[in-house]
């Protein structure tokens, strides 16, 4: 090592999950739609579906993001919001492209591998938002659920599962339903909180493998 250089620390995960995949969204009501169908399409393709909202605990959520990022085969980022909110003083929000560098950083550095995919929902608006990742495909989903469907389906064209946008959207329909019951069962207005959320995946993976012949 040259003088001056400091060793990166040496980073032990548990294990990492081949299936695993860290979602990195905005966590807001009017995102719930795509998440729902980030959930459902994720699960189409035989994968899980990780966030840190579904790990409770005290310890800082910057070390709950990375280690979730180091223990996952994958990750996918989302960017689109990148509007300012109404409160002030009115702000542009910084945690998604943060997170997208976290993972970028690992993907480079690790010692095993991790892929990292880009969503947005506008064509072209990157090169001024984050004009840093340049060169890079991001996919486009229009800020609509059939969109993200669609982008799932080129973003893992390489999957040895390969579910159809139809079959797809019939898992979207299975999730947006178990929403509206985990809502009521659960008394809450929101279904990002740990057991909304790991209830989600549950229900997609179950209607994933009555939809898709290969997940059987």
């Amino acid at each position: 090592m040259k003088p001056g250089r400091r060793r990166a620390p040496n980073y032990k995960p548990s294990g990492v999950d081949p299936r695993a995949l860290f979602i990195n969204i905005p966590y807001d009501d009017d995102f719930e739609p795509l998440y729902l169908a980030l959930i459902a399409g994720l699960c189409g393709f035989g994968l899980t579906p990780r966030a840190t909202l579904e790990i409770p605990g005290s310890q800082r959520r910057l070390d709950r993001i990375f280690r979730l990022i180091r223990t996952c085969r994958y990750s996918f980022h989302d960017i689109s919001r990148v509007e300012l909110d109404l409160n002030r003083p009115r702000t542009p929000r910084f945690n998604m492209p943060f997170e997208l560098g976290l993972a970028v950083a690992w993907a480079r550095t690790a010692d095993r591998p991790h892929g990292w995919v880009v969503f947005e929902a506008k064509r072209h608006r990157q090169q001024k938002s984050l004009s840093d990742i340049n060169g890079t495909e991001i996919y486009i989903h229009g800020a609509r659920p059939v969109g993200v469907l669609r982008a799932l389906t080129n973003a893992l064209e390489k999957s040895r599962h390969r579910p159809t946008v139809q079959q797809l959207q019939g898992i979207y329909r299975d999730v947006r339903a178990a929403a509206v019951r985990i809502k009521r069962d659960l008394a809450t207005k929101s279904l990002y909180d740990t057991r909304p959320f790991r209830e989600l995946v549950t229900l997609a993976q179950l209607s994933a493998r009555r939809r898709v012949a290969s997940l059987r």
